[in-house]
């Protein structure tokens, strides 16, 4: 077995009640130890007595947060979406004036921030990140590994695929990574901020493209509706079965994320275990081990 952990460890605040082993009154410790009647007058073995009630608590509740010994179940198994983000890094993305608390900070720095935020939401998902500028490339391929998806996501800075915006190129680049992929859901997340102005692909027919094998594309226009495509972005969307979104600022910004959590919802992952055992027996069993003894103590006194 490679894993350790505890199903229930929040179970462990109780052993906060070995405060009362030593604190509470006597009669609180009744209720707690029905036969605390039977401790021993004299002050060695109380403590000693005390330390071995503390000791049977600690051991039942670690039974009672079940620990569990496992070998961790490959990625593969999981059942989510596969998901690619198409970025436009062209040099329009450099402005600045997006979010009123930092005005100073450009829109790509900002988009990253809250991409990362969105992304580690995305607990079954199979994502992606494509980018283009004058062209276009993926940035990283499809991976259930979120915090490499955020760490590589710091390296993408604006102007690095050209200053152009080939919009149709960045699809392609998304169609072509979500092609290698496995999920029966297919989704692309389009954001740029702006005209169409290079590249040999056309979005109308990347667009095609698209819809012909079952791959949604929603679309999200940065800054002002004059400063993007908006029919073009909108009619990409609308032929995908998908909807367009209008960012004019990063607030705005924000709540398309929370609507894209709601549309396309990532599955909850729930505890799958591969191997698993379940080692509560053994607490629990010295647990009761001490209990005989203490209880064959009382006994042997009493006589």
């Amino acid at each position: 077995m490679n894993n350790f952990e505890f199903e229930y460890p929040y179970l462990f605040i109780l052993l906060l009640l070995i405060i009362c082993i030593y604190k509470c009154p006597l009669s609180i410790k009744k209720i707690i130890f029905p036969h605390i009647d039977l401790f021993s007058v004299s002050t060695s073995w109380l403590n000693r007595e005390r330390l071995i009630y503390s000791l049977i608590l600690t051991l039942l509740v670690t039974a009672l947060a079940s620990p569990i010994a496992y070998d961790q179940k490959t990625s593969n198994k999981r059942k989510g979406r596969d998901l690619v983000f198409a970025l436009d890094t062209s040099g329009s993305m450099a402005e600045s004036n997006f979010y009123k608390e930092s005005p100073q900070e450009a829109k790509f720095d900002i988009l990253k921030e809250l991409l990362k935020k969105f992304i580690s939401k995305r607990h079954d998902d199979n994502v992606g990140i494509s980018i283009f500028g004058s062209y276009a490339y993926t940035a990283v391929p499809l991976t259930y590994d979120m915090q490499s998806i955020n760490f590589l996501l710091d390296f993408i800075e604006v102007g690095i695929a050209g200053d152009s915006t080939a919009i149709g190129e960045g699809l392609a680049s998304a169609i072509r990574l979500l092609e290698k992929g496995e999920a029966k859901n297919k989704v692309i997340i389009l954001i740029t901020d702006g005209y169409q102005n290079s590249g040999s692909v056309s979005v109308k027919e990347a667009s095609l493209d698209a819809k012909s094998k079952g791959i949604k594309i929603y679309t999200v226009g940065i800054g002002k509706r004059k400063d993007f495509d908006y029919k073009l972005l909108t009619l990409v969307a609308k032929d995908t079965n998908a909807k367009m979104f209008e960012a004019g600022d990063a607030e705005m910004l924000k709540d398309i994320y929370s609507e894209l959590n709601s549309l396309e919802p990532s599955n909850i992952r729930s505890q799958h275990y591969l191997n698993k055992q379940e080692l509560y027996i053994y607490p629990l069993t010295l647990a009761s081990l001490l209990l005989m003894l203490l209880l064959l103590r009382y006994r042997g006194r009493e006589i």
